[in-house]
């Protein structure tokens, strides 16, 4: 269904107004520890490492949590579910968690703030309103993994510990990959559960909050990388000397 202008009327409701502005409290928190934990000394480079980290660790932790948990625990019997309703949800693998093919589960079927937060970017890509496996894999190692990552590296940046730069690489090598690997399977299949069909699904959803999640970590290879080669060229310069 679409509005006289041709766009979902749904676009802009309050779940959806809601779920946007969720994310930007996630980044402020992100700011507000970064002036709570680093000195006002701290270059910029690393103030703004520090907030994406903080960031990263807490949507991992709060959002990709919680659409973990609806995969696990939020399902309904397939039989209470009408027929016409039960076409519109995307599908669960056969015998997920041993259930055969007798319940359905995901974000579709709970009845949480976030679950409702997922069924408004599973308007643009459809797996994430149900389980895919892929995803649901991936996910697991991204709030458990690189939760501890991202943590591991806020905590080094507080303390002016130069591990940051080793533990920025391995997140920022994780998230890349994860983030490859979720796309790759679905652009194999002609992006059948993707849905580009007006700005706010494509540029926003699909590109913007995924994009984000390749240049910010790859900034961040690119910045441990250089300070992990100049460490080496002073040690280098510094052996000359001798």
């Amino acid at each position: 269904m679409t509005s006289s202008n041709g766009l979902p009327p749904d676009l802009f409701d309050q779940t959806t107004l809601l779920s946007l502005a969720s994310t930007v409290a996630i980044v402020l928190v992100g700011v507000l520890l970064g002036r709570a934990v680093l000195p006002a000394s701290t270059p910029t480079s690393k103030r703004f490492l520090f907030i994406w980290h903080a960031t990263d660790a807490i949507c991992h932790t709060v959002l990709e949590g919680s659409f973990l948990y609806h995969c696990f625990f939020s399902s309904v019997p397939l039989s209470s579910v009408p027929a016409d309703v039960a076409a519109t949800y995307f599908p669960t693998p056969h015998n997920f968690l041993g259930t055969g093919d007798e319940r359905v589960f995901g974000s579709q079927v709970g009845d949480s703030p976030f679950a409702a937060l997922w069924r408004v970017y599973a308007r643009a890509d459809k797996r994430w309103a149900g389980v895919d496996l892929g995803v649901v894999s991936l996910e697991l190692l991204t709030v458990v993994v690189d939760t501890a990552l991202a943590l591991t590296v806020c905590y080094c940046l507080s303390k002016k510990n130069p591990m940051a730069n080793v533990w920025m690489i391995v997140l920022a090598t994780c998230e890349l990959y994860g983030g490859f690997m979720t796309f790759c399977p679905e652009w194999l299949v002609g992006s059948i559960n993707l849905d580009t069909s007006n700005f706010m699904y494509k540029w926003l959803y699909l590109v913007f909050f995924n994009m984000v999640w390749v240049v910010v970590p790859l900034y961040a290879l690119v910045h441990a990388v250089g300070e992990i080669s100049g460490a080496f060229k002073a040690q280098a310069a510094k052996s000359k000397r001798r």
